[in-house]
C-alpha cells in the first residue's frame, strides 16, 4: 500500500518501506519472548525470529534494500541481555549481514545494555532517536525534540491494533498502523513486529495508551491502517471505528 510518494506499508505485515532512504523500518521485535515466557513458566513455539526474517525477507524482495532501521525494543528484558536475547539479536545480525543490510537501532525502553555489543557487532545505536533525510525515528515512550528539517515522524512503542466485531458477535484483533499528525507534523505509528503481539485496541471508548505524543483526542483524527491476511487495508479514521 502507498501512504506517501516516499513510503510504501509492505501488504500484510507490519513494515514500512522508505524509498529515499533505502530502508525497511519496523519496531518492537522483543528478542527472547518465548525464553522469557518459559521461565515464568508459559511454553509457546518458538517462532518469533523467524517469522521476523521472513517478513524482512519478503518485504525486501526487489527493493533494493539497503538498511534496516528498528524504531526500538529489539530485545524483551528490561533489566539485562538474557540469553536468548543474545542469540537471537546475533542471528538477526548474521541475517542481516548475509542479506547485505545494514542494521540501525534506535533504543527502546527495553534496550537497556544493547550498546556492549554497538563496536563488536558493528551495530549503529542511536539514544532514544535519530533524525535521517526528512525522517525522524523515535521509539514513543518519551515526547520527541523534533529538529528542523523533518517532516514525518515514525515511532513504536504502542502495538497499535483495532478489533471489529461482525454481526454474529465475533471479535477479531488485527494489528495497524496509525497515520495522521502530530504537532503539524505527519506522524507514522508502527505495529509491534513480535508475532505475539496481537496489539492493544484502539477503537474502543477509553484505549490504554502508552506514550505521551498520543492523546484521546488525537488519536481519534489518526487513520488505522490495518494488518492480516496477506493484505494491508485503510480502514480510515479511528473515531469512526469506536464500537465496532
Amino acid at each position: 500500500m502507498e501512504l506517501t510518494s516516499d513510503i510504501e506499508l509492505i501488504d500484510g505485515v507490519p513494515i514500512a518501506y522508505i524509498r529515499s532512504l533505502g530502508a525497511l523500518v519496523f519496531s518492537d521485535l522483543h528478542l527472547g519472548y518465548e525464553g522469557q515466557m518459559a521461565k515464568k513458566g508459559v511454553f509457546v513455539p518458538k517462532v518469533n525470529l523467524k517469522r521476523i526474517t521472513e517478513a524482512i525477507s519478503h518485504s525486501a524482495n526487489g527493493r533494493g534494500i539497503e538498511r534496516l532501521i528498528i524504531v526500538g525494543d529489539i530485545k524483551n528484558d528490561f533489566s539485562t541481555v538474557d540469553t536468548e536475547e543474545f542469540n537471537e539479536l546475533y542471528e538477526l545480525i548474521n541475517f542481516a549481514k548475509q542479506k547485505g543490510f545494514s542494521l540501525v537501532l534506535i533504543k527502546g525502553n527495553h534496550d537497556n545494555f544493547v550498546d556492549r555489543y554497538k563496536e563488536p557487532f558493528k551495530l549503529e545505536v542511536h539514544s532514544q532517536s535519530a533524525h535521517m533525510g526528512d525522517y525522524y525515528f523515535f521509539h514513543g515512550e518519551e515526547l520527541p525534540e523534533i529538529p528542523e528539517g523533518a517532516s514525518t515522524l515514525i515511532m513504536g512503542h504502542e502495538h497499535p491494533a483495532i478489533v471489529i466485531t461482525n454481526k454474529a458477535g465475533r471479535r477479531e484483533k488485527l494489528k495497524c498502523f496509525l497515520y495522521g499528525k502530530y504537532r503539524k507534523k505527519d506522524l507514522l505509528v508502527l505495529p509491534a513486529m513480535n508475532f505475539f503481539a496481537a496489539g492493544t485496541e484502539m477503537n474502543v471508548q477509553s484505549p490504554d495508551l502508552l506514550s505521551p505524543v498520543l492523546s484521546p483526542s488525537g488519536l481519534r483524527n489518526m487513520r488505522a491502517i490495518a494488518v492480516g491476511y496477506g493484505s494491508t487495508e485503510d480502514f480510515g479514521k479511528i473515531s469512526d471505528l469506536v464500537g465496532l
